[in-house]
């Protein structure tokens, strides 16, 4: 029998990394009953179950964990060969990653890159959440994590710990209340829904994880300093906040940390037989290491 449900492949894949019918509608802009239907022709045209529907959840059945394996190294050639088909700018390439990364750690270094490779076209792309890197025509991105995606290949650029912060207000009133006490009373502010941090954190601190109903969630990562500034409840940052804690602006409310933590390059499989991304990625991690005392500090 000749399959057919090829729309319903790439809704397949979206919703298997998303883990979410929901999330899979949000990204590719249908609604959740038009993921799910196209999710049912599938199954039906495969002739087995790709999902397991639980309460509220979905979870990949054995087979569907073998079909996204496929799937996704499927798509990701299909996209990198469009790429290269389309390409109207030779050498070109695109590096994702959030405006905070770049302004606080790339930026300063960037003009390095650009005299030493005057033939490569650079492209900065603002990122705010784990997207797919193919459909957004992205060759790398930068990610801030504990490096355990396993969507692309994943490679250390420097690690820089995670720590809770708080505006200088709130960090008056967490003195008085006691640190354990504040994190299950204050909001916590989160990169994105889902993220594991915050749970890290709260082990790492041997204290008792409890999802707070006044959680925020705010992807921008310079949108949520302000907002910790402001006094809208805490958040995990890094270093490469020196600035704002050396002004006072914001203060370390725990010496905990997650020493795991830091940036890491992720790109998809086979993206580095590209000449350029292989320049550029071997000129960032040689900037990481030059740079390993500043990363620590």
């Amino acid at each position: 029998m000749r399959f057919r449900s090829y729309d319903g492949l790439r809704v397949f894949d979206v919703a298997a990394r998303k883990m979410s019918f929901t999330a899979a509608a949000g990204e590719l802009n249908l609604t959740k009953g038009a993921v799910s239907y196209q999710i049912g022709r599938l199954e039906e045209d495969l002739g087995f179950k790709v999902f397991e529907r639980r309460h509220k959840a979905i979870a990949l059945t054995d087979k569907g964990e073998r079909l996204w394996h496929a799937s996704r190294v499927a798509f990701g050639d299909l996209d990198r060969e469009i790429s290269e088909l389309r390409d109207d700018e030779p050498g070109g390439i695109t590096i994702g990653m959030a405006t905070y990364f770049a302004s606080r750690w790339l930026s300063p270094r960037l003009m390095n890159f650009i005299a030493a490779h005057p033939g490569i076209a650079l492209r900065l792309q603002p990122l705010v959440d784990l997207i797919d890197l193919g459909p957004a025509h992205i060759d790398m991105a930068i990610r801030w994590g504990a490096g355990d995606w396993s969507d692309l290949e994943i490679e250390p650029l420097f690690r820089c710990p995670a720590f809770p912060v708080a505006g200088a207000g709130l960090a008056g009133e967490i003195e008085t209340i006691g640190l354990e006490r504040a994190v299950h009373e204050l909001p916590l502010l989160h990169d994105r829904d889902g993220s594991a941090a915050w749970r890290d954190w709260h082990e790492a601190a041997g204290l008792t994880y409890r999802t707070a109903r006044d959680g925020l969630v705010i992807p921008d990562p310079n949108v949520r300093v302000q907002a910790v500034i402001d006094g809208q409840g805490i958040a995990l940052y890094d270093r490469l906040v020196a600035d704002e804690l050396d002004a006072g602006r914001l203060c370390q409310i725990s010496e905990v940390e997650l020493g795991h933590y830091g940036y890491h390059l992720a790109y998809p499989r086979g993206a580095l037989e590209a000449p350029a991304l292989t320049e550029f990625r071997d000129w960032i991690l040689s900037e990481a290491q030059a740079h390993a005392v500043d990363n620590s500090a």
